[in-house]
């Protein structure tokens, strides 16, 4: 269910990107200061105007401090599962 999906990717969230998205996806994590790369904000109308398949293709491959999560979430379904989430977080 889309809820389960939702609560699957929040728990991957916590875990993986927290540190440095910060809990609300403001980009505020407490390694966010060390990055060179922006991490942006997921509650924007920016980052949620982007499609599904782009937003699961960025989580996917990563860019620049951003890892590639294809190694440390292989299972395709946890990458969905973290779009459905980061879904949540706009204003």
């Amino acid at each position: 269910s889309d809820a389960a999906s939702i609560n699957e990717g929040k728990t991957l969230y916590s875990t993986h990107c927290k540190s440095c998205h910060g809990a609300k996806g403001l980009g505020d994590g407490s390694k966010a200061a060390q990055l060179k790369t922006e991490p942006g904000d997921f509650s924007s109308a920016q980052f949620q105007s982007q499609s599904d398949g782009a937003i699961f293709y960025k989580t996917s491959e990563g860019r620049d401090d951003m890892p590639n999560f294809k190694k440390k979430l292989p299972d395709a379904d946890d990458r969905w599962n973290l779009v459905n989430y980061l879904r949540t977080l706009k204003k």
